[in-house]
């Protein structure tokens, strides 16, 4: 993974050398796991500095409070979720844009099940919707860099129904996702598939290539 995520966005302070690209990295890591076990709420800058390993100056030297820290660890899983796709689609496997969609969510499905503290925060929204973008909420920005993927890689055609097709199927996704992952914790497979058979059958009707 590129270090992109933790040196723009919501740094106080640029990290430069390797080492301190690697402790905010730690700093990140020990993010997710703590909101996995107490939510966003129970995450102190005390607590992550603790599990970090890293003196409390450390954190606010390069954070300035735990909705930055949490804003970072969010760029750096939709960088995550990016470069998933983009390794999918660079694969060449796919028959057609649907096939692409298809492997965004379930990218975004596996992330659920493996990425710490993704289920929690997913990109965000648990502490603000415009966490990834000032302007637009967070899953917007998701539907904005698929919308991307599928013009560059299937030539679906750039235009603004599509843009809106992918916000509602985005939101549908998301909603239907997040209730899998509550009715069991690695995911209702029957509620996936449903999540599925809704999006495909609602892009159908408004994609067009």
């Amino acid at each position: 993974m590129t270090t992109s995520a933790v040196t723009t966005g919501p740094l106080r302070r640029v990290p430069v050398q390797g080492r301190s690209v690697a402790r905010v990295q730690r700093m990140l890591d020990a993010c997710a796991e703590i909101v996995d076990e107490v939510g966003y709420e129970g995450l102190t800058t005390t607590l992550l500095a603790e599990r970090a390993e890293v003196a409390i100056g450390s954190v606010y030297q390069f954070f300035p409070d735990k909705r930055a820290i949490v804003q970072a660890l969010t760029l750096r899983n939709m960088e995550a979720y990016l470069e998933r796709l983009a390794n999918r689609f660079g694969g060449g496997t796919f028959a057609d844009w649907w096939e692409g969609v298809d492997a965004g969510i379930d990218e975004y499905i596996e992330m659920h099940r493996t990425v710490p503290g993704f289920r929690t925060l997913h990109f965000g929204d648990v502490v603000d919707v415009h966490l990834l973008d000032e302007e637009r909420d967070n899953n917007a920005v998701i539907a904005e860099q698929l919308a991307r993927l599928l013009v560059e890689q299937f030539h679906v055609a750039d235009e603004p129904r599509l843009r809106f097709a992918l916000e509602i199927a985005v939101e549908a996704a998301d909603a239907l996702i997040k209730l899998a992952f509550r009715r069991r914790t690695d995911g209702d497979e029957q509620v996936l598939a449903e999540a599925k058979a809704l999006i495909r059958e609602y892009l159908h009707r408004h994609v067009s290539v």
